[in-house]
């Protein structure tokens, strides 16, 4: 016989396949098993024994004998020949003799072999190879889309996923921690089921204790050893899951060819299945023990017509009958296949059940192919939905890379990247990391903390452990934030900075920060600011001092303006956008500094000369050419420092000797040419900026200044230094580099406080001698080149290197 196992390459998949057989898929695979050894059991008997056996038929003429008449009729009636009578004449027995044939066996088989293919139905012919091709048929169809390789490619992806989701230690951790119960709430659970167990007894009780065990939810059921803290590896490889199953849905999602494969291949089923239920049924019936044959081979045999026995006909009867029963069982399953296929819809599933369960309320729904595939596991076991869930929401992937963050980063590495601020506070700088480490919190001596290119921060409630935290800075960052964190940065934190490039990363919650001091934001914003960002909220920051916005607004904003009384510095750097509206600054009257930089002004601001309490004006990299409005700051009595520089100023009007109380000044970067000897009248003068001009001449009026700390004529023009200079004995930093100068005048050595002296680039042949005398100057300070350094004396030279 030929072994059913030949057949198993039509129906063989991987064993990890069975996982998207339901029952129904399982229970035709079986009844395809039992109608294939039908058809090759049929097939075998088909092969080992005679298919039929015939006899020819003898027609006698009306003028025999009576009894050969006899014998004809008794053989065409199935009779039994007349025996003669015993007489005492004949007492001896007569032999009995068959019709005589006179055919060989070769004409025998001839006769059999012309009958079964002219006489024969083919219906009784064909029966078992008919089932063994159907059979085939449907074992092919039912795991046709896991050899497609359209999808076999997406089965055997989903399966690997799949299976190392359902053993991964993250997913029992994630579904133990999100159980919602402690560890004294599970003891009291397990104390009462203990209390149950012992009231019942007997074989009744222990079925009961079974049922009510099954009933427990699973999450309720945590294996505490594998809730621990995962391991390195265990985290890496959980973190590499989530990677595969968010592109695996990506790319799963986009078609339905799984489903669409599936339906096909049933919808085959069932149209197979009626059709071999409509011919069956029909044609069954001509499986007959005799069959009539009536064949033209009496020149050959002698015979024309002939009687002949299906010796099979009985068995393929019982057999075709046994087999409709079993086609039938399956066509029904298909039937019901196609019910729950379009009964509701496949393409969508919905995690409710294991969000309700569970307590994960982010779990996405998904569809297509991924919808599918998820509906039949749940057919399977709808554990493993449940389980594989797990690496679909965004939360317990966001709570993998905290604890994988929290193992990379421990206290002592993160006290390692510890430094000191601009601020002289003590600050932790972190830059893209995949999240904010726990651990940070546990270093309490921290003062700044800085993040920076780091996405979903969340800000949890133990920051508050950070008793020292003054100040924050968000670079790029979007940040969430504890409620109890909130309250907690809401009494503490002074400072907080943040760059953005999309202006949803601006924290709403930063506009609560009612003790906050200094405010810093960095990132690029419409022309209307005031439409595009929500600083009205600003007003609730009354203790804010210092508010710097680096952007490109074209005004200031009212919500600005609410909040000038307590303002005291206001920087706006503006990348160039042209600022034209800034009148609002006369209503900022407690203002001590202002910084206008970048903002293509061409004048100086009148709203300028109403701040009386302005102490710093800074108008950097503008487009200032005239500054004749400088005569309005002699009202600005407290103007001490003024920055003009890196604009196109052509030259410094007379009147600036009315702002005597100036005490840093800088004209670098702009287009002088003439210095005023009226500049000098401002006698209070400690630091004094001129280089980078075109400046050719000093005036000797520059002695006047004998506060000058800190004077420079860099990159200008000048010839000669008057020797006035050098009566400003308080000067410590003198920059007179890549100018014209060919002599230094010895009176250098009247600057005894010099300890930086820069005179690089101009056309020296020799230092004076007199340079000693500087004591405060070091070889450090002394900026030259070294072949002009040489010129000094030996014991000048050892002076200033020494230590």
């Amino acid at each position: 016989m030929i072994p059913v196992t030949e057949f198993r390459q039509f129906s063989e998949q991987q064993p990890a396949f069975r996982v998207l057989k339901p029952w129904w898929d399982v229970f035709t695979d079986y009844l395809s098993v039992a109608m294939l050894m039908i058809g090759v059991f049929g097939c075998t008997l088909q092969v080992m024994q005679d298919k039929i056996i015939c006899l020819p038929k003898r027609v006698q003429p009306a003028q025999n004998h009576s009894s050969v008449s006899n014998v004809s009729q008794a053989v065409a009636s199935n009779s039994p020949l007349p025996l003669p009578k015993l007489s005492p004449t004949n007492p001896a027995p007569v032999e009995m003799k068959g019709l005589k044939t006179d055919l060989d066996l070769q004409q025998y088989s001839f006769i059999n072999q012309m009958c079964y293919e002219r006489a024969l139905h083919w219906y009784a012919k064909y029966f078992p190879y008919l089932v063994l091709i159907h059979t085939l048929v449907f074992m092919l169809c039912s795991n046709f889309w896991f050899k497609f390789p359209g999808s076999s490619s997406k089965i055997e992806h989903f399966i690997s996923i799949l299976g190392k989701c359902f053993d991964s230690p993250w997913t029992t951790r994630a579904l133990s921690e999100v159980s919602g119960e402690d560890s004294e709430e599970k003891d009291n659970r397990k104390n009462n089921m203990n209390r149950s167990n012992t009231t019942q007894s007997g074989p009744e009780g222990s079925l009961v204790n079974s049922q009510s065990l099954k009933s427990i939810p699973e999450k309720f059921v945590v294996d505490k050893s594998t809730a621990g803290a995962l391991d390195k590896k265990e985290g890496e490889q959980a973190k590499a899951l989530f990677e595969k199953v968010k592109k695996f849905r990506l790319h799963v999602e986009e078609g339905d060819i799984l489903y669409a494969m599936y339906v096909r291949q049933t919808v085959l089923k069932v149209i197979k299945f009626l059709i071999i239920i409509a011919y069956n049924s029909a044609l069954v019936s001509k499986v007959q023990f005799t069959v009539d044959c009536n064949v033209d081979i009496q020149d050959m045999t002698g015979y024309k017509n002939f009687s002949c026995n299906h010796t099979m006909a009985h068995l393929f009867s019982k057999l075709s009958y046994c087999y409709l029963c079993f086609v039938s069982i399956y066509g029904l399953t298909c039937l019901y296949t196609l019910y729950w296929l379009f009964y509701r819809s496949l393409r969508e599933y919905s995690f409710e059940y294991v969000r309700q369960e569970t307590g994960i309320d982010d779990i996405p729904d998904v569809k297509n192919d991924f919808a599918f595939m998820l509906h039949m596991i749940d057919q399977y076991d709808p554990l493993y939905s449940k389980r594989f869930a797990v690496f679909l929401s965004e939360v317990s992937e966001n709570k993998l890379k905290q604890l994988n963050l929290n193992n990379e980063w421990t206290p002592d590495k993160l006290r390692q990247k510890l430094q000191t601020n601009a601020h002289n506070r003590l600050e932790l700088p972190l830059i893209m990391l995949s999240g904010l480490p726990d651990t940070v919190f546990e270093i309490t001596e921290l003062q700044s903390l800085k993040l920076e290119i780091i996405k979903n921060v969340m800000i949890p409630a133990t920051i508050a452990q950070l008793d020292n935290l003054q100040e924050l800075s968000l670079h790029q960052c979007s940040v969430k934030i504890h409620s109890a964190a909130l309250s907690f940065l809401k009494e503490n934190l002074k400072v907080l900075s943040v760059k953005f490039d999309d202006m949803r990363e601006l924290p709403p919650w930063m506009y609560g920060l009612r003790n906050l001091e200094e405010l810093y934001l960095v990132g690029s914003l419409s022309h209307d600011i005031s439409k595009n960002v929500t600083l009205e909220s600003l007003r609730d920051l009354k203790s804010l001092k210092i508010l710097f916005i680096k952007s490109n607004v074209s005004k200031i904003p009212q919500a600005v303006v609410d909040v000038a009384s307590h303002l005291q510095k206001m920087c706006i750097h503006n990348d160039g956008t042209k600022l034209v509206m800034i009148n609002n600054l006369k209503k900022m009257t407690n203002l001590t500094e202002l910084e206008l930089v970048h903002c293509d002004l061409e004048r100086i601001p009148h709203a300028v000369f109403s701040l009386l309490s302005l102490q710093e004006l800074d108008l950097k990299e503008n487009n200032l050419k005239s500054i004749e409005e400088i005569v309005s700051f002699q009202h600005l009595r407290k103007l001490t420092v003024l920055k003009l520089w890196h604009n196109s100023i052509t030259y410094i009007p007379e009147h600036i000797k009315k702002l005597t109380s100036l005490e840093r000044l800088s004209f670098s970067h702009n287009k002088i040419e003439v210095l005023p000897s009226h500049l000098f009248l401002c006698n209070k003068i400690r630091y004094l900026d001129l280089s980078y001009n075109d400046i050719r001449f000093i005036p000797p009026e520059v002695g006047v200044l004998q506060s000058l700390q800190y004077f420079s004529i860099t990159c200008n023009k000048v010839e000669s230094l008057p020797d006035e200079l050098y009566f400003c004995k308080k000067l410590k930093t003198l920059k007179i580099g890549k100018n014209s100068l060919s002599v230094l005048s010895p009176k250098i050595g009247n600057l005894l406080f010099l300890s930086y002296l820069d005179v690089k680039g101009n056309h020296f042949e020799i230092l004076p001698p007199e340079l000693g005398d500087c004591r405060a100057l070091k070889r450090a300070g002394l900026v030259v080149e070294d072949t002009l350094f040489e010129t000094l004396p030996s014991d000048v030279r050892e002076q200033m290197k020494a230590e």
